[in-house]
């Protein structure tokens, strides 16, 4: 069977597999046998809070930062043989 000549026929019989299966699989019940009871998940009131505590960076420091980042790159693809 040529494929490339035959692409709208393969087309509408990969529709006609995938709509029912897409039905059946939502019909399906979920595997998760344990449930956690809506009321329970409502009540957690705990907020994970991520707190940075660092100062903030210099003029002076971000340009040696970055050219610390530059000659880092640089050294690597020099010792990988780079272009």
């Amino acid at each position: 069977m040529n494929i490339l000549n035959n692409m709208e026929a393969v087309f509408l019989v990969s529709l006609a597999i995938a709509g029912p299966a897409s039905v059946l699989v939502d019909v399906l019940p979920e595997a998760n046998a344990s449930r956690t009871p809506p009321a329970a998940v409502a009540s957690q009131q705990v907020i994970p809070v991520v707190v940075v505590s660092a100062r903030r960076m210099t003029e002076e420091e971000k340009r040696q930062s970055l050219e610390q980042e530059a000659r880092d790159a640089s050294f690597k693809v020099a010792s990988r043989g780079g272009v």
